[in-house]
């Protein structure tokens, strides 16, 4: 399989060839058909590397077909997610005191599990997401390079350990970044592996202990992701596992002062609520902070318009169009918007939804019934406003559909470009067409919004491009992108990450910047 070694090509929309997806789709198959097996088990917390019950328990089903029970998780209790804290500080002292490169070593054994099991990992993805194949496969190719690149950025640097100048003879000064201490993960549901070991990964490989909380609706991957700790060698302790709801386990990882740094990738809502209630602390701690995006794609009127279409469909709908990097809307030049939408429509028109464990599906169903009925609003409220549902529009019901939340990847036109679809993150497959007559307007309605993650532009002009380099306000920019408009960053090769009401830092995922601040520096003055 092509994706063996860190030499060969990795797996994405963007580089897989016929022969490669064939050997995915038949090891796919296989571990399909093993998982199964495994259905409906009951799994515990996990505290200091000890198995933890709760006294109530959530079910975990498939938005296929929600008579698939997958598992049982613990309702966390608010002191059990104490204890949670309160080992992964007992464990932090020999954790931080390792060297580094010990550290980084087991690390990198738990990337090396992620690959040994990619396929059983993406397999119930599939059934726990709802992605398809190839994003289920791709998002656990994905968790692996995270930290492994993390742990590469750490010996880049030798450790973030640098000698400075000297004011005078017998002087050693030295920049030395060093671990906080406790750090609270908490993840999404729409990348249920990357953007949970990702940043356990990195705060790991500095020196931190975890307490980890995925998604309660994507629970399953996460113990999948404590497994491949303990099997990698982590130590008790340093990586606690714990499920809940937001108000109860989710709520005291935020109120509790022994949780020194928080990574939290989610709504805005919960974000700007973790940046306020940080303002009010004695002492405040790091937040890496990431609340979605409304990214739009800029079409002007020398792109290629096969090439736009294909970049804008994928981007708007990969994923049920559940990416915060999702194309939800389209800005397009007026002389060559009547034949782009066209192109666009007759397109998604194309696109297979079902089952995404099925191979030739593109199209799987959104999370949960919240997400299906924030569909049925926006397009309830575009008929209203006088805008025009051009393909989709529908929830899917009958026969294979009756018991998931399958809807339609639907293109709304006709409505004003101050209108909220335009600007207010809904998180399913919609995306807005407007019509533009410079790069200026373009431009300045792409900035219009509070987000700032992702933009794209189609253009075969230079200066154009250049001119949408330095005037967008997105931290993530893609020009002429066929595999999509607006998505597709990878860890060393596309930074990943948001400006404006985006993003907390500033600083993106699986680039250069992204480890160091999970530590501290500290300055260090011998005299001798």
């Amino acid at each position: 399989m092509a994706t063996e070694t860190k030499s060969q090509t990795k797996i994405t929309y963007a580089t897989m060839t016929g022969d490669q997806m064939e050997d995915l789709h038949r090891e796919l198959d296989a571990a399909i058909d093993r998982v199964k097996s495994t259905f409906g088990r009951s799994y515990p917390l996990i505290v200091g590397g000890k198995e933890a019950r709760a006294s109530s328990e959530f079910d975990d089903r498939s938005p296929i077909d929600t008579r698939i029970l997958l598992g049982k998780f613990q309702s966390a209790s608010r002191d059990q997610v104490r204890e949670a804290i309160a080992a992964a500080r007992a464990a932090y002292p020999a954790w931080s005191g390792r060297p580094w490169r010990d550290r980084v070593a087991i690390v990198k054994n738990v990337a090396e599990a992620i690959r040994s099991h990619r396929w059983e990992l993406s397999a119930l993805m599939g059934y726990e997401a709802g992605k398809n194949r190839l994003e289920c496969v791709g998002d656990v190719e994905e968790s692996a390079d995270l930290m492994e690149y993390y742990c590469l950025e750490m010996e880049k640097h030798d450790g973030f350990a640098t000698r400075l100048g000297t004011l005078g003879p017998g002087e050693e000064n030295y920049s030395v970044l060093r671990p906080y201490g406790v750090w609270a993960v908490i993840s999404p549901f729409n990348f249920p592996l990357a953007l949970a070991a990702g940043p356990s990964g990195g705060a790991l490989a500095a020196g931190n202990t975890v307490v980890f909380k995925p998604a309660s609706v994507t629970p399953l991957l996460g113990y999948k992701l404590y497994e491949m700790m303990k099997q990698a060698g982590v130590p008790d302790g340093v990586f606690n596992f714990i499920t809940g709801g937001g108000g109860t386990a989710g709520q005291e990882l935020i109120d509790n002062k022994d949780v020194d740094g928080i990574v939290f990738t989610g709504s805005k809502d919960v974000g700007m609520h973790l940046i306020r209630d940080n303002a009010t602390r004695a002492i405040p701690r790091p937040l890496v902070i990431e609340m979605g995006g409304k990214n739009p794609a800029l079409i002007m009127r020398s792109a290629d318009l096969d090439k736009a279409t294909d970049g804008v469909w994928r981007s708007a709908f990969g994923a049920q169009g559940q990416k915060c990097s999702a194309c939800s809307r389209v800005y397009v030049s007026k002389p060559i918007r009547d034949e782009f939408v066209r192109l666009l429509v007759e397109k998604t028109k194309k696109m297979k939804i079902g089952n995404p464990l099925n191979r030739d599906v593109y199209l799987g169903p959104v999370i949960n019934e919240d997400a299906v009925k924030t569909y049925e609003r926006a397009i309830a409220q575009a008929k209203a406003d006088g805008g025009k549902i051009l393909t989709g529009g529908r929830r899917l019901t009958e026969g294979d559909f009756a018991h998931g939340y399958f809807v339609e990847p639907t293109i709304i036109d006709g409505l004003p470009t101050s209108h909220p679809l335009f600007s207010d993150e809904l998180f399913v497959p919609i995306t807005v067409v407007g019509d533009v007559t410079t790069l200026d307007e373009a431009i300045d309605l792409a900035n219009s919004t509070e987000y700032g993650l992702t933009a794209g532009i189609f253009s075969e002009d230079d200066r154009e491009i250049e001119q949408f380099f330095s005037r967008i306000q997105a931290g993530v920019t893609y020009v002429n992108r066929r595999a999509g408009a607006t998505t597709g960053a990878w860890p060393g090769i596309n930074s990943f990450g948001g400006w404006k009401a985006s993003g907390s830092t500033g600083r993106g995922t699986g680039g250069p910047y992204y480890v160091q601040q999970f530590m501290r520096e500290q300055s260090r003055v011998r005299i001798r």
